[in-house]
């Protein structure tokens, strides 16, 4: 166990030096030059092989070298590259995601984004190249080779390649997203990050970032839940005009080139990326739909147990029952560290080697992000985790959860950049197992009724937030590119979408006058260009995750190789592939029904405890 030490006044922060001593270190300046040269050599091996997505096979130039050899070649540089790019991406990131006001970071980063231009107009290159070529595919695949290792990967391009404009366009929507969709994502992210507000406690009035008064949404004290509640939305109200701009920037951009590129609509890029049909999400939605009731009686009962007839916004992540506990950090990662080790000791080992290296930053502070992610370092594979760490049950949860998408990385060391590119829909597998693994134990420790209901309360706040409040979600940005291909949103309209989304999942089962109209205003999710309807994803995680999780009760650690061999290939197969190996048909809606039915047990106890 890590004999590091942290309270809730000296949580860590993450360490890269290991990656680079410094942003002006000379080692990060040799990586950037070492970037570039790779990304001149991809380029001029293109163009000696004449790969180009523009002209038709009759008018296009041919290389003398076999298209076996000359995919062996891309692969092989492009993976390269990407290896390099990533890591340093997400080295910058750790810098720019905790200090949004360091400007040397920001600069870093939008010259790294201009090299990321050039991979774009490449992979774009390629794959009209391939699309072209689909019919020597079978040949090209035929021996070993990097290329057969690729296959998933050069089968999903040739597919794909159907929805590419023209390569100048689509090298000129490479280039104008620098300063359309992803500098509007980025001004969301500074305005969000550096908002301060002043908010009073105990007599004392401090100014607090935005996160650190969201965090107050789970503080035992009904009276501060509600004031940061109305503190919160006052604050939005101060930025709602540009934080609307953003969000019809980025929508409009994305409208535009899925018209282009001949897509259905903007689910349709979405499905692709998530590898999965629309058959697939319509039973997911529809078990989800099936639910509300049942969590709509969780609402209720909550409302009744703080007094209320129906509950308001504010008490909707309120501690019900035993709460008196907080974790220390160091208490978290031991409770974490000693659960991963009842499922396997290569997960306990992994989540110990985050906490003892400081691969984690814990603390809330001006000029930090809000949420949680987990970024990878293939260069020296290795992952970082950032949190908001507030001593609470939710946040040790939380951990648990990031723990798990280092677990999966590490399954994808041996891979390459190519071989690992996994969906949201997958990416979420080992983060929901491990947050279940800790909840199902501290669960199973509970020592009195008050306790388990605490627990559960934990639990069902997380459940509906991924199940009533993602389809709320899933609902307004889906209305929003609807109507945003006809014209710009107002402030106003989004804050109406948003509380009809909310009413609409919801129900009765919260106080319709005090609901959270500016979501959409703060959510970094409805602000990427590249993963369009970034929520659906999370209640496929929890649900698949669940399934799994059932299918590990029932075989106990006889799953885990199978389990792991999962988390290896999620960035080779299908979703409904990678679920059939597990006997998982994720078309039918009786695997979702089923997966909730677990989370409506949990429903049913809180229910009958009194």
């Amino acid at each position: 166990m890590s004999t590091k030490t942290h309270d809730l006044g000296s949580l860590p922060h993450w360490d890269v030096s290991n990656v680079y001593p410094g942003l002006d270190s000379e080692q990060f300046a040799q990586a950037n030059r070492d970037l570039k040269a790779k990304l001149d050599d991809l380029d001029a091996y293109l163009r000696e092989h004449h790969i180009a997505q523009a002209s038709s096979p009759a008018e296009s130039p041919r290389s003398d070298a076999p298209p076996a050899d000359i995919v062996n070649g891309y692969i092989d540089r492009t993976n390269a590259a990407l290896s390099l790019f990533d890591t340093l991406w997400s080295f910058i990131n750790t810098y720019v995601s905790t200090d949004s006001y360091n400007t040397a970071a920001k600069r870093a980063q939008s010259e790294l984004e201009m090299l990321s231009v050039r991979l774009n107009q490449y992979a774009v290159r390629f794959q009209g190249w391939i699309g072209r070529n689909a019919d020597a595919l079978p040949q090209i695949l035929e021996n070993e080779s990097s290329a057969q290792q690729h296959a998933f990967y050069l089968q999903e391009l040739v597919e794909q390649s159907r929805y590419l404009m023209s390569e100048t366009e689509e090298s000129l929507a490479a280039e104008l997203n620098l300063s359309g969709g992803n500098a509007w994502g980025k001004l969301q992210g500074v305005i969000c990050s550096q908002l301060t507000v002043p908010f009073e406690r105990d007599g004392e009035t401090k100014k607090l970032p935005i996160t650190a008064i969201q965090n107050l949404r789970y503080d035992p004290a009904a009276d501060v839940r509600r004031r940061a509640y109305e503190t919160e939305l006052a604050a939005w109200e101060t930025v709602r005009e540009p934080l609307a701009a953003a969000m019809n920037g980025i929508k409009g951009f994305t409208v535009t080139l899925n018209k282009r590129r001949g897509r259905t609509d903007a689910l349709h890029a979405a499905l692709d990326l998530s590898r999965i049909d629309r058959e697939t999400l319509e039973a997911m939605l529809g078990a989800m739909q099936d639910s509300y009731p049942i969590f709509r009686r969780y609402l209720k009962a909550k409302a009744a147990r703080l007094g209320h007839e129906a509950l308001p916004w504010w008490d909707l992540q309120a501690p019900v029952g035993k709460v008196g506990r907080r974790f220390t950090f160091e208490e978290a990662q031991d409770l974490i560290v000693t659960q991963f080790g009842t499922f396997s000791e290569r997960l306990a080992d992994s989540a110990r080697r985050a906490f003892d290296n400081y691969w984690i930053d814990a603390e809330p502070r001006d000029g930090k992000r809000g949420g949680a992610f987990c970024i990878q370092l293939p260069e020296v594979q290795e992952s970082r985790i950032l949190c908001n760490f507030d001593g609470s049950l939710d946040q040790v949860s939380t951990i648990a959860h990031e723990l798990g998408h280092a677990f999966h990385n590490v399954f994808r060391l041996a891979k390459t950049r190519l071989q690992v590119i996994t969906p949201m829909t997958l990416a979420e597998t080992a983060s929901i197992m491990c947050e279940t693994i800790v909840g199902d134990a501290i669960l199973a420790a509970a020592t009195s009724e008050e306790e388990e209901l605490g627990i559960l309360e934990t639990s069902l706040v997380g459940a509906t937030q991924v199940i009533v409040d993602i389809a709320s979600r899933y609902l307004f940005e889906k209305e929003v590119f609807e109507r945003r291909e006809e014209a710009e949103l107002s402030a106003d309209d989004f804050c109406e979408i948003m509380l009809r989304c909310q009413q609409a999942t919801y129900g009765d089962g919260l106080d319709s006058r005090y609901l959270h109209k500016y979501m959409w205003a703060w959510k970094p999710h409805y602000y990427s260009v590249k993963l369009p309807f970034y929520n659906y994803p999370y209640a496929f995680g929890l649900l698949f995750g669940t399934g799994l999780y059932a299918i590990y009760q029932e075989r106990g650690r006889a799953f885990v190789p199978d389990y792991e061999a999962l988390l290896a290939s999620t960035g080779e197969a299908s979703a409904a592939d990678l679920a059939a190996r597990f006997g998982i048909d994720i078309r039918k809606p009786d695997f979702w029904a089923g997966s909730l039915k677990v989370i409506k047990k949990r429903i049913q106890r809180y229910l009958e405890i009194k």
